[in-house]
């Protein structure tokens, strides 16, 4: 699959060159002045590396307000950032890392070590045994998780208590499951995703996925199959 991720980043990259002048021009005239956001993430191996994003919040936004959790109506977001999260165009500097070798197209998406305090060690050093990926089951699955933290004041037990262990079981699922052909359905499924914001469909495709309980599916706000 590195062949793989080499090539698509590689094409990715030469195709979206136009787009990325644009979104670094409109970004260099706005409030902040800044385009790139590097943030070190918990990688393969538990191995930190700088995720490369588009700028799409306040300057030291991680040290403010609820940190590393966003919410979709967060008041550190700039208003082209919306654009850019909504459509996760931010998320696509991110070729140069599995370019690099820090990341994978396909695999557990990457996490500030925050985030991971909430997700038991042994299950952990599974998950960290994958090359992380600009997206994944989990991506997909939560792609409105920003929508689901907006209606809590303070989000932070919300994703410790429900979400982070819930992604773990999902990204185990994966981890157990990696096969080149999951690789190309959840490339598929993320721009399907992406383009009709359905994600309903994942639970039919792979029934064999860990089901939420019920906090969480009603969180989720769609129907699982028993």
């Amino acid at each position: 699959m590195r062949l793989f991720d080499i090539l698509f980043a590689a094409v990715g990259l030469i195709l979206l060159f136009p787009l990325f002048v644009f979104i670094v021009i409109i970004l260099k005239f706005s409030a902040e002045k800044e385009v790139f956001f590097v943030q070190q993430r918990v990688g393969r191996f538990g191995e930190n590396f700088g995720v490369i994003k588009f700028v799409t919040m306040l300057k030291n936004s991680p040290n403010i307000g609820s940190g590393s959790i966003t919410s979709k109506n967060d008041p550190r977001i700039l208003p082209f950032g919306k654009i850019l999260r909504k459509t996760k165009i931010n998320e696509l500097p991110q070729l140069v890392n599995v370019l690099k070798g820090e990341m994978s197209i396909i695999g557990p998406r990457p996490h500030v070590q925050r985030d991971l305090q909430s997700v038991p060690k042994d299950i952990l050093q599974e998950i960290l045994q994958s090359r992380p990926g600009l997206s994944g089951i989990a991506s997909i699955i939560f792609r409105d998780e920003e929508k689901i933290l907006q209606r809590y004041e303070d989000p932070r037990p919300v994703y410790d208590e429900l979400i982070a262990p819930y992604k773990a079981e999902l990204e185990l699922w994966y981890k157990s499951h990696n096969s080149l052909k999951l690789y190309f359905v959840l490339i598929y499924l993320t721009i399907y995703c992406i383009i009709t914001g359905n994600q309903k469909n994942v639970f039919k495709i792979f029934p064999s996925l860990p089901k939420p309980n019920k906090k969480l599916k009603v969180l989720l706000n769609f129907h699982v199959n028993e």
